[in-house]
């Protein structure tokens, strides 16, 4: 289950998205999770699926290792389900004892599972495309207008990429973790949830230590190093548009254009 996790994991490949700006990626995922809380038609769903098959067609990133990360999220697909199902009011469908399923509460579960399925996708071709030394030069310069009220945008930029770097470290650290306990007789899988939660806990201990020792040593090589980012100091590999990022910018204004359209003028059917 851990090593189903894609988010934060780079996939190396000579795609068009690997080589768009970090920028253009940024925004476009941006626009992309705002366009699905948008969508509430067939034609709008349409057009959100055309538009991320297309993109992951393009990342030439393997659809299989894509999906492996929507197993993370089964549960909670799952929860999200049965809340939008029975307590969601209109007509009634199905009525068991106090439970009530309705027309509207199906619709909304159906929504709802895509829209999540959609998200974990979208995100992933960002994070499966860039690689964190882009994400923080790409997040510096889209916050950059910030700085002039203050706010530290290389500090905030750095945290954030080492954040998504450490994601997969700290999952492959626990599943060592695990297979040692295991080894040792620790029983993860049998059990009521209250017991399976109660055997997690000597995974936290190994596992925050780790992380401690993990991030000071970081700290101490980036100290080692002088590190000190921000105004003035230079990059080897300086962002500039091309053709193919302003190309990008006005796909996705368009995406985002058809989908409003779509949800205007072909509503979901009743």
């Amino acid at each position: 289950m851990l090593r189903d996790i894609t988010l934060g994991q780079y996939y190396p490949a000579d795609s068009v998205i690997h080589k768009l700006d970090p920028r253009v990626k940024l925004f476009s995922t941006l626009i992309y999770i705002i366009s699905l809380f948008c969508f509430r038609g067939v034609a709008a769903l349409a057009t959100a699926t055309v538009f991320l098959i297309t993109v992951i067609k393009l990342s030439k990133v393997p659809f299989k290792f894509m999906v492996k990360g929507l197993k993370a999220i089964m549960i909670l697909m799952l929860i999200t389900a049965v809340f939008n199902l029975f307590l969601t009011p209109g007509e009634a469908l199905v009525s068991v004892w106090r439970f009530t399923i309705t027309k509207e509460g199906v619709t909304n579960a159906v929504l709802m599972a895509i829209r999540l399925t959609y998200l974990i996708l979208g995100t992933s071709i960002m994070t499966l495309t860039t690689t964190p030394n882009q994400l923080t030069d790409g997040l510096e310069k889209a916050l950059m207008p910030l700085s002039k009220i203050g706010v530290p945008v290389h500090a905030i930029a750095m945290m954030m990429s080492i954040a998504l770097r450490f994601i997969p470290i700290l999952i492959e650290e626990t599943d060592k973790i695990m297979k040692a306990q295991m080894a040792r007789g620790a029983d993860f899988e049998s059990g009521n949830l209250l017991k399976k939660v109660k055997s997690m806990i000597p995974l936290l201990v190994p596992l925050f230590v780790s992380a401690f020792r993990r991030a000071d040593d970081l700290a101490m090589a980036m100290e080692a190093r002088c590190y000190n980012g921000g105004e003035g100091r230079t990059k080897m590999k300086p962002l500039r548009y091309e053709g193919r990022d302003r190309l990008s910018y006005l796909i996705t204004w368009l995406y985002l254009a058809l989908i409003i359209l779509c949800r205007i003028f072909v509503p979901w059917p009743q």
